[in-house]
């Protein structure tokens, strides 16, 4: 079985996003990037079902400017056997929108004939959570959101998501999209040999026109803003004083 994980370069989970002056979007100058968390996780269980014997090749896939060659090389570097990835913009503060993501994902799915496609359950620059179940709309195959814990059973998969209530367990018919959650694993940290050896993989270059996709915006930020500060905490005498200070703020 093939496995193809899409992976996207964002700000890494580190460092604080600053929002530009004008409000326009956040600042990217001089920021560090790396590859979405969920993404990893994809790519970890990627690895894993290829080292118990459930996976013959694992293909990394990226979308978006040419530096996501990076984030496809720390794939790489981590266990995938190849890469490609889609010339989509040659500016860095234009994010693909996830139909356009999916539909270009259509296209390599259709030439690369996977049994399985591994997403991160959202990237977390723009928390959209939809790329993984466009891309099942768009071929028609099963789906399973929001995984944490997966195991493949012959031409079928169980799979454990977290939902609101707890965890539901569902069986879905291969081949089949799985976005995956925090709780599935712990990615490996890539070593130095394999990070060497990742500069020797394959990797191909295309462009969004190479597909047929038009990835022009269809969405329209209008503006971005830093999150309300926490207003501060207040000390209470009393169980009676922080029921009457709770019906004052009305949470009772």
């Amino acid at each position: 079985m093939k496995v193809l994980v899409p992976v996207k370069r964002v700000i890494d989970y580190n460092v604080k996003v600053r929002v530009k002056a004008d409000g326009s979007g956040v600042d990217l100058a001089n920021v560090k990037m790396s590859m979405n968390p969920f993404d990893e996780i994809a790519v970890e269980q990627a690895i894993r079902l290829k080292e118990a014997g459930q996976a013959e090749e694992i293909v990394a896939v990226s979308i978006g400017v040419k530096q996501a060659q990076e984030t496809l090389r720390t794939a790489l570097a981590m266990g995938a056997d190849r890469a490609i990835l889609v010339v989509a913009s040659d500016d860095v503060h234009k994010d693909i929108e996830p139909l356009a993501v999916a539909k270009i994902l259509k296209a390599i799915v259709d030439e690369e004939q996977p049994g399985l496609v591994l997403c991160g359950k959202q990237a977390i620059d723009n928390d959209m959570n939809a790329t993984g179940q466009m891309l099942s709309a768009l071929m028609g195959w099963s789906q399973a959101t929001f995984a944490s814990d997966i195991a493949i059973e012959g031409d079928k998969a169980k799979v454990t998501r977290e939902v609101d209530g707890g965890l539901q367990t569902i069986e879905v018919t291969m081949p089949t999209v799985v976005t995956v959650d925090l709780r599935l694993n712990e990615p490996r940290y890539a070593s130095l040999p394999n990070i060497m050896k990742a500069k020797k993989k394959p990797l191909d270059e295309k462009t969004a026109e190479d597909y047929g996709v038009d990835v022009s915006n269809r969405l329209e930020i209008v503006k971005t803003v830093e999150p309300a500060e926490r207003a501060a905490g207040i000390k209470v005498g009393s169980v009676d004083e922080l029921v009457a200070k709770l019906k004052e703020a009305g949470a009772v």
